[in-house]
């Protein structure tokens, strides 16, 4: 594949604080100046492929993260934005230490679950998530923070499962509103970054002792809001980008303790350089190749009945056009798998999202703040319908539905900002646009020009 390479990490760090080095000393011992040492080094670069694609296609030397299948450290960062693949969905990079979640849902979640990730943005769990459920369990992805939401549709929407809703709600609404719904609760909280101090100058400027103990103080806040969406013997995975007990072991200590709940093992290679705490599993950079984190599995105490949200629909008033029905077969016809969608219109817009959940689906977006709810698939325009652009991110896209046209790397990065496009040998109408064999979205030749349907918010505005 062509060089995308980039420019390597700048020089001149902010030094780390004191009273984090004292910290870690009393943490780790004599084991801490290692630690010191391995944070003032380069930070990993590490990717996670998509199905989308089974060849890696960087121009660099890569190794395997051995604790995920689809894992690879990558020997120099390239420029992602340079790289069509990328904005495709077809790899998400991601801190190789974070990939470990996917021992912990192998361990003890069954696919077939209905998972809530309630701190997603920016979504590397979420999509790890949507990946491991695939097309048996659902994901809800949530983020509080409305700038990151956004982002996290986004990622979620070019990773191309469809078994994912996005909310923006709060912890608490999901514990008033969705209680015993969640087989699965996984909570990456809010941290104090220290796991982050390689590659973040802003999280060393803003770690003090009294921001660590506020962090803490707002992890167990959360953590009691969202604890009645999670049923009786489901299971939490807890995790945070730091390497202090206040916010790790002793937040699962009263988790445990307060809330009602079983610590458990996660098995790991010892080979991978783990460092198993009291509670939990510390991933340290002197020891595995990655950033710090840090990630325990509990299992919520099956003491209390199942008294699950009641989600059977109201009567739903669908504001679509009266001619929307002719339009459902075309819509079925864009997809592989049309039995396995519930589509449904709000105004001229049709949704799809998983028949096995269409309760769960419709429940959630009644009640909370729904961004995405699995993916668009189509719109009215004019006299017919047209597909949104999430369809052709979607993995079930029935590609033979639509003429198609494979873009040079030049032209791809030309559509992605968005440009007029100029191709020769187009046919009229809408076409389906592709880069390497993957799809990247639509244009629509319209005699004298060829529409450029990119969405605006997603365009590249630098290269």
């Amino acid at each position: 594949m062509h060089s995308i390479l980039g420019k390597g990490p700048k020089a001149g760090k902010k030094m780390l604080p004191v009273e984090f080095i004292e910290s870690m000393h009393q943490q780790l011992g004599v084991e801490a100046e290692l630690l010191i040492r391995a944070l003032e080094t380069a930070p990993v670069t590490s990717i996670r492929l998509n199905n989308k694609i089974d060849v890696l296609t960087f121009d660099c030397d890569t190794d395997e993260v051995p604790w995920h299948v689809d894992g690879y450290y990558l020997s120099e960062r390239p420029a992602f934005t340079l790289d069509p693949l990328f904005h495709a969905g077809c790899y998400y990079v991601q801190e190789a230490s974070s990939m470990f979640l996917q021992q912990a849902l192998e361990q003890y979640v069954d696919p077939s679950s209905v998972v809530l990730d309630l701190c997603a943005a920016p979504g590397g769990k979420s999509t790890l998530i949507s990946e491991y459920l695939g097309r048996f369990g659902l994901l809800v992805s949530n983020e509080v923070v409305r700038q990151r939401v956004f982002v996290l549709s986004e990622n979620i929407q070019k990773w191309g499962n469809g078994n994912t809703v996005v909310t923006h709600n709060t912890a608490e609404e999901y514990g008033e509103r969705c209680r015993h719904l969640f087989d699965c609760m996984v909570v990456d909280a809010p941290c104090s970054g220290e796991g982050m101090f390689r590659k973040d100058e802003q999280a060393r400027a803003e770690w003090s002792p009294a921001a660590v103990r506020k962090c803490a103080e707002r992890q167990r806040s959360i953590m009691m809001d969202a604890w009645d969406a999670l049923k009786p013997g489901g299971i939490l995975i807890y995790s945070t980008c730091t390497f202090n007990e206040e916010e790790n072991e002793k937040n699962v200590e009263w988790i445990a303790d307060s809330l009602g709940a079983e610590v458990l093992p996660i098995d790991y290679d010892p080979s991978w350089g783990i460092t198993e705490g009291t509670m939990g599993y510390h991933f340290y950079p002197h020891k595995t190749k990655g950033e710090g984190f840090y990630i325990c599995a509990l299992r919520k105490n099956d003491d209390e009945p199942l008294n699950m949200v009641n989600i059977k629909p109201k009567n739903r008033k669908e504001n679509g056009s009266s001619s929307k029905a002719e339009y459902l077969p075309v819509m079925r016809s864009w997809l592989q798998h049309p039995d396995e969608w519930a589509i449904r219109y709000s105004d001229r817009f049709a949704t799809a999202y998983p028949m096995k959940f269409k309760e769960i689906c419709e429940y959630l977006s009644d009640q909370m703040t729904c961004i995405s709810l699995g993916f668009g698939l189509g719109e009215e325009r004019g006299k017919g319908i047209a597909p949104q652009h999430s369809l052709s991110m979607i993995k079930d896209l029935q590609k033979e539905a639509f003429p198609t046209i494979a873009l040079t790397r030049e032209q791809a990065l030309s559509y992605l900002r968005t440009e007029a496009l100029l191709l020769g040998g187009v046919p009229l109408g809408l076409i389906l646009l592709t880069y390497e064999g993957v799809p990247i979205g639509f244009a629509k030749n319209v005699g004298n020009r060829l529409n450029n349907l990119y969405p605006n918010e997603w365009r590249i505005r630098k290269l």
